[in-house]
């Protein structure tokens, strides 16, 4: 459904926005800078663009030659101000993402807090060893002024295609995005041409400092969701349902339907925290699907999911999860890190950090 009617609206947040921006570009708001590597993973547009993968791809590779935290907001928490995960914490007190990234890398800090300067600030006083912030959706956050701006795009939804908020999808001007030293272009198709790689390059009006890296989304084959479900990984063409909570549901189920039968689709909001009739309601779905049909969801949605205590014995062994990671076309993504970390070591703090 068209939502052109919003349209003034659309303008009234843009006018709002761009206020803020131009009090933060006169230093009337002020931006704080650190001695330290500060580097923001974030987006123009509400939903998901594959911030997480992302993240935990750098947090992964940065780790390796420094201590790094990840910091991030905590979507929909339940707790207040600067909180830190743990293995065993709850997906409600860190947000699910914040949740996901300690699972895959529990050597490292990962923090949640609204006010990011709280957040540093805490992170710094608590670790001191700690010299590399990964900041995750930050973009918007001009209290901190990064080293470095990585934005994400999702192809399937690109901003020069689109409106602000509430007529479209954007929460920031497509002007800001000048920001940003690295763009990422996410969910490409895999037969992307060079002509359409083009053609996306000039709609974006970048400049020359700019770097573009086209990406797609990897997907892993399917893991049970309860490991002592002594359950089949799930062979092509098996019928499955599609469940998901996640910004952008569509790119999801399209990646299954090129493995899987997919009989049905279940989505929810994103950051949906899933209750008792969520799991009646995937009983009635594979209630009447073909016999053997499972549930695949996203890694994201699987972290919640785990620590249920409400799932039933008989559900328990059809619930699966779909690991998904980030590629780079044509193997840039040693182009990418080795810039990054170019751009890192370019700061004239690092030489102070490094001596």
């Amino acid at each position: 459904m068209s939502r052109a009617w919003l349209a003034p609206f659309s303008l009234l947040y843009g006018a709002a926005v761009a206020i803020r921006h131009k009090l933060f570009d006169w230093k009337i708001l002020r931006s704080e800078e650190y001695d330290i590597p500060i580097v923001c993973i974030g987006n123009l547009t509400v939903g998901g663009t594959g911030k997480t993968p992302l993240t935990d791809m750098l947090a992964g590779h940065f780790k390796m030659t420094h201590n790094v935290a990840v910091l991030s907001r905590g979507y929909k928490r339940r707790t207040k101000g600067y909180f830190e995960a743990e293995i065993g914490t709850s997906f409600l007190d860190t947000g699910d993402e914040p949740k996901l990234i300690k699972q895959r890398h529990p050597d490292i800090v990962v923090a949640v807090c609204e006010k990011r300067r709280d957040g540093i600030s805490e992170i710094r006083r608590r670790h001191p060893e700690v010299n590399m912030i990964i900041l995750d959706d930050g973009f918007q956050h001009r209290y901190v002024e990064p080293w470095v701006n990585v934005v994400l795009i999702d192809y399937t939804r690109p901003i020069y295609r689109d409106h602000l908020l509430p007529w479209g999808n954007l929460r920031d001007t497509v002007g800001q995005l000048h920001r940003a030293r690295y763009v990422i272009m996410t969910k490409c198709p895999p037969d992307m041409s060079p002509i359409d790689r083009r053609i996306v390059r000039k709609s974006l009006k970048l400049y020359p400092y700019q770097s573009l890296f086209f990406t797609s989304m990897e997907c892993g084959n399917a893991v049970p969701l309860f490991r002592n479900s002594m359950t089949e990984i799930p062979a092509n063409g098996k019928s499955v349902i599609a469940m998901s909570g996640i910004g952008n549901p569509k790119s999801f189920c399209d990646s299954l339907e090129k493995r899987y039968a997919v009989e049905d689709e279940i989505v929810f909001p994103d950051h949906h925290p899933y209750r008792r009739r969520d799991l009646a309601l995937m009983e009635q779905a594979l209630g009447k699907s073909p016999e053997g049909t499972i549930i695949i969801t996203t890694e994201k949605d699987a972290v919640k999911l785990a620590g249920s205590k409400k799932i039933p014995e008989n559900l328990r062994p059809r619930l699966f999860y779909q690991p998904l990671n980030i590629r780079f076309y044509d193997d840039t993504v040693i182009e990418f890190l080795e810039k990054l970390e170019q751009d890192v070591k370019a700061n004239p703090k690092y030489s102070l950090l490094n001596p």
